[in-house]
């Protein structure tokens, strides 16, 4: 029996979401979702309890987890950089930032730093491209970004703002 167990909260999410849809299986990305949302990352044990819930084999679960990169499969740290890797934000100054994160705060894509801190990540296309380049910080966006900015943000981080 796995060790993870959504709260009495998630559950009753996951019972609503499973309404929804005529297969249960079908709501295998909607439960790894609560997952993350509770836990910030989906790790092998949440996967053998979604795949009892959906009545899937645990490497099915594996499977599509693996295939979306949305879901983190190692602890992240507080803040989770996600800096969009595509050619709009290349083109814009993605690298320069990419850059200014590895001299500040010492991290390679896929990296978490020592303190728990920051994670950094590149990641596919954002959606965003006339506000490139971009980040997504903990889900939330952020635009038109130059070092200054970014720098500015990071310090917010640090500091607790």
């Amino acid at each position: 029996m796995s060790s993870f167990k959504y709260t009495p909260e998630n559950e009753a999410k996951f019972q609503e979401y499973a309404s929804r849809y005529p297969k249960i299986d079908s709501c295998m990305l909607p439960a790894l979702w609560l997952v993350q949302e509770q836990e910030g990352w989906v790790s092998p044990e949440a996967m053998v309890y979604v795949a009892q819930k959906v009545e899937k084999s645990p490497m099915q679960v594996y499977e599509v987890a693996t295939f979306y990169t949305m879901f983190n499969l190692q602890p992240k740290g507080k803040y989770h950089i996600e800096l969009c890797k595509t050619v709009s934000c290349m083109l814009m100054g993605a690298r320069e930032l990419k850059a200014f994160i590895k001299d500040t705060l010492g991290l390679e894509p896929g990296q978490t730093s020592k303190d728990g801190m920051f994670t950094f990540s590149e990641v596919e296309c954002q959606g965003a491209c006339g506000d490139a380049p971009m980040i997504a910080l903990n889900n939330v966006y952020h635009g038109k970004l130059n070092k200054d900015k970014l720098e500015k943000i990071i310090w917010e981080c640090k500091n607790g703002n």
